[in-house]
């Protein structure tokens, strides 16, 4: 879950830490990708086939995080930004009511991978160590991207300064579209890897935007590291507080944001860089 959590969570890390810009469709945009999995993949398909949802749910999420990032140019202020975002959120998801019904859709694992295997004498589903596995690696490289790289530092420079890096002739209005459809593809990868998990149905958008914000306000704004971090200790939270406490699974979650909150009010691992209204 914490990984799960961590691709949604990123993305929307990365836009309203760097690009200021509070983006409230991101869970419609996780919603498509989970009926995208539905469609493509549906009760039951190869590797192949999988890999190719994921494929055609990034490209999807990369055109609406695209368009998204057009709508949110000339809304500067974050009340305009959510309540717009809010309006796309809305129209999202009912055309996916349109076209799935309201029904509850399960998405089948790969075949390959649809199994168990045998860790210190425990079982697992071989699927999500997958998913687990391709968390950690997301992670490292979406890192070194964001730190190590001369794109991480063209992106950084732009969030510090737009008009010195335009004086070198970067194109900074393409830079912040490339985040915005990168954070938006993240949401739409994590909705197939989601789906045969938590499945797809109306309503899962609201569920995974709203543990979003709290791993990126527990995290800290535009921090990988505090992303992940955030989406670790919410993934534990609400597995334990499930298990244990089903009914007061979601006062645990708010409350342990409240204790991060009260003690780093910038969250765990706040980007030093990231913007802050």
């Amino acid at each position: 879950m914490g990984s799960l959590l961590f691709a949604i969570a990123l993305g929307l890390s990365l836009v309203f830490g760097m690009m200021d810009v509070l983006n409230l469709a991101h869970g419609a945009v996780y919603l498509s990708g989970a009926y995208v999995a539905v469609a493509v993949v549906g009760d039951g398909a190869g590797m192949a086939v999988f890999v190719l949802a994921v494929l055609v749910a990034a490209a999807t999420g990369a055109i609406l995080g695209g368009a998204l990032a057009g709508l949110t140019r000339a809304t500067p202020h974050h009340l305009d930004q959510a309540l717009l975002t809010l309006g796309v959120a809305l129209v999202i998801a009912e055309l996916l009511a349109v076209g799935f019904g309201n029904d509850v859709h399960s998405v089948a694992a790969p075949a390959p991978v649809d199994g168990g295997v045998t860790v210190f004498g425990e079982t697992y589903p071989v699927y999500r160590l997958l998913v687990i596995a391709f968390g950690m690696v997301l992670a490292v490289a979406v890192y070194f991207l964001v730190e190590r790289s001369r794109l991480g530092s063209v992106i950084r420079a732009t969030v510090a300064d737009r008009v010195m890096v335009s004086a070198l002739g970067i194109n900074t209005g393409r830079v912040l579209v490339g985040v915005f459809a990168a954070g938006a593809a993240l949401a739409a990868v994590g909705g197939v890897l989601a789906g045969p998990i938590l499945g797809a149905q109306p309503g899962l958008d609201e569920k995974v935007l709203l543990l979003a914000l709290v791993v990126v306000v527990i995290g800290g704004l535009g921090s990988v590291r505090g992303a992940l971090l955030g989406a670790v200790l919410i993934g534990q939270v609400q597995a334990l507080g499930t298990a244990l406490l089903p009914e007061y699974a979601s006062f645990m979650i708010f409350a342990a944001m409240a204790v991060v909150l009260v003690l780093r009010p910038s969250g765990l691992l706040p980007d030093r860089t990231a913007v802050h209204a």
